[in-house]
């Protein structure tokens, strides 16, 4: 894993899918609540596996069952934090994504991801918000960005024993 810190911006080089979960465990250890974080990338790029990290560093008993809500949009998964997992890349317009009630999700001891957040990006411009972008980077790597990461993330923790 390699890494490469400016203006609380990062980007990260995983090498297989362990370290992508890895990733998203030592970000979801370090969320305090109310944090919405959007996560977007090609088919295939690693956003679910990121998620399950998340969940699972966030304390989500049931973490292990993370998948993708295509169908339902909305799951939502139970620990230190209630944590919301959208999935916008069926939906087919804002309107759509706030009348799933995506305001009730925000509050301070709520986490919520956004897979295919960038279906949706003008309606969180709005608001504070973490970006991750993942992009396949060869056969296994993935190149993880992380941009308006929140200022109490410690990218020496992100990367530590890699």
């Amino acid at each position: 894993m390699t890494i490469s810190d400016k203006f609380m911006d990062l980007e990260i080089v995983t090498t297989s899918t362990e370290e992508t979960i890895e990733v998203g465990r030592r970000i979801g250890a370090q969320l305090r609540g109310g944090e919405i974080i959007g996560i977007c990338g090609q088919l295939g790029s690693g956003k679910t596996h990121l998620i399950k990290g998340i969940a699972s560093g966030a304390g989500a008993k049931d973490y292990k069952s993370v998948n993708s809500p295509t169908f339902v949009i909305v799951n939502e998964y139970f620990g230190k934090f209630d944590i919301f997992h959208i999935d916008a890349y069926r939906l087919n317009s804002i309107e759509e994504f706030e009348m799933i009630g995506f305001d009730d999700f925000c509050y301070p001891q709520s986490v919520v991801l956004i897979e295919w957040a960038d279906k949706i990006e003008r309606s969180l411009r709005r608001i504070n918000y973490t970006r991750i972008e993942l992009f396949h980077d060869g056969a296994t790597q993935r190149k993880i960005r992380i941009t308006s990461a929140p200022d109490y993330m410690d990218s020496k923790v992100l990367t530590a024993n890699f």
